[in-house]
């Protein structure tokens, strides 16, 4: 068989069995060894070689230690109740604003990306809370939907990402270190969760009634100097630890691995001020985060092995000279790359993404001269729609889970679809001002 044959078979049998529902860690690793066997003409030892080899280099990757510190220090921050009081000072001190508390939810959910890489704790968290104070002041249910899910799905991309450690650990390349990689995304991050904040303050002051301020009398409750104060005791605690894990990588004192297990330390001692650190939260803090840290290393591992298969039978090749070869300008290959990765997050897992097209994309990018910190923040930001991307969106599953009952995915699909606008503008404002990513790492790393 072509080798052209075999890279289109590769890929159609891998989208046929996700379609049918299988998991996909295991689908990936039974595509690799099925069209593994059929390249080397089934020779078993070789195939398993190939596979130990490259399970030994994943065990040996020291960044990806810091997966599950990243997790467990989620996970003791989501019980701590750290964002409830966040909420409700941002409620007082923004909600007499026209769509005041859309924009706490957007402050909320970026302070709280910050400390936590978990979108389905920062989604489930900002449903359970905001939402019924959002639908009981008037605002939009499609809107609510919107600001909630795209605002929650910041924690994949503002550092300390699992995203980003994930990539680092995967390409094994200076420029693409995860301290780059952290220092590279803090301002798409921002910039992001400006588009949201822009985005509902313009929408919500042409029509009031999508975002209606909280009543005078509400507002008028408390004085400048309580607000201040709720403010402060509210937003100190997360901004000193998001400082003491960020600042240690930044600053060249830690590496993420150390970074994230001073991040779990801390988020305990938040937990023990905050009066919610006790045995229970202990015991289901450690059960979460080892059930995590399970599904993204064996999607780690059948990725791995996808690639190492297509890669070693020259699948990388066909792809780059289709590419490359096609005699197109670069910003169009560009362009079909980020479009591919787009349309497979409908359909699969970011860490699936990032394990298949990484290998291939990466080094097509570097060959057409991009700056491969700067592709690789692009693709990072193209993941993170994903999460809003339907059919599968997995930030629209989350909160469906604990809307009311009278919300339907079309009340969540119609309100994700600007956000999912502002997510591919703010890709474009990256390829125009490439800066914004390349600066800060610049600063920090040289």
């Amino acid at each position: 068989m072509s080798l052209e044959f075999m890279t289109v078979a590769m890929f159609a049998t891998l989208i046929f069995a996700i379609i049918l529902g299988h998991p996909l860690a295991y689908t990936l690793a039974a595509v690799a060894t099925l069209f593994g066997l059929i390249d080397n003409g089934f020779v078993v030892s070789r195939l398993f070689e190939m596979f130990i080899n490259n399970i030994w280099g994943l065990m040996e990757n020291y960044t990806l230690v810091a997966i599950p510190l990243f997790i467990l220090m989620a996970q003791i921050l989501d019980r701590s109740k750290v964002s409830d009081a966040l909420f409700e000072s941002m409620y007082v001190v923004l909600g007499s604003i026209k769509g005041g508390l859309g924009l706490a939810v957007v402050l909320v959910c970026t302070v709280f990306a910050a400390t936590t890489g978990i979108i389905g704790a920062s989604v489930v968290a900002m449903g359970l809370l905001a939402t019924p104070a959002l639908m009981n002041k008037g605002y939009q249910k499609e809107l609510t939907a919107g600001i909630i899910c795209a605002s929650g799905t910041l924690g994949i991309l503002i550092p300390p990402s699992i995203m980003m450690v994930v990539y680092g650990g995967l390409t094994g390349m200076k420029e693409t270190s995860v301290g780059n990689l952290f220092a590279g995304a803090i301002f798409p991050g921002l910039l992001l969760a400006g588009l949201y904040f822009a985005y509902i303050f313009v929408r919500c002051n042409i029509n009031p009634k999508l975002g209606p301020p909280i009543s005078k009398q509400e507002a008028s409750g408390y004085t400048a100097r309580q607000k201040w104060a709720m403010t402060l005791k509210s937003l100190l605690p997360p901004l000193i630890l998001i400082l003491a894990v960020m600042g240690t990588i930044l600053g060249g004192v830690a590496t993420p691995t150390e970074a994230a297990g001073l991040g779990a330390f801390g988020a305990g001692i938040l937990a023990f001020l905050n009066k919610k650190l006790n045995w229970t939260v202990l015991k289901e803090s450690a059960y979460a985060t080892m059930k995590t840290t399970s599904m993204v290393m064996m999607l780690f591992v059948g990725g791995k092995f996808f690639s190492a298969v297509f890669l070693s039978m020259g699948g990388g090749d066909v792809v780059a000279d289709l590419l490359i070869g096609s005699g197109m300008n670069e910003w169009i290959i560009l362009f079909i790359m980020m479009f591919i990765v787009f349309i497979m997050g409908m359909f699969i897992d970011w860490a699936a993404i990032l394990l298949v097209t990484v290998p291939i994309f990466l080094p097509i990018a570097i060959e057409l001269g991009f700056d491969p910190l700067w592709f690789s923040l692009l693709l990072c930001v193209n993941l993170q729609t994903s999460f809003l991307t339907p059919p599968f969106g997995y930030a629209l599953f989350y909160f469906k889970g604990v809307a009311p009952t009278d919300y339907t995915m079309m009340h969540i699909y119609r309100g994700i679809m600007p956000f999912v606008l502002l997510q591919i503008i703010s890709i474009g404002l990256l390829c125009l001002f490439p800066s914004l990513v390349t600066w800060l790492p610049g600063v920090f790393f040289g």
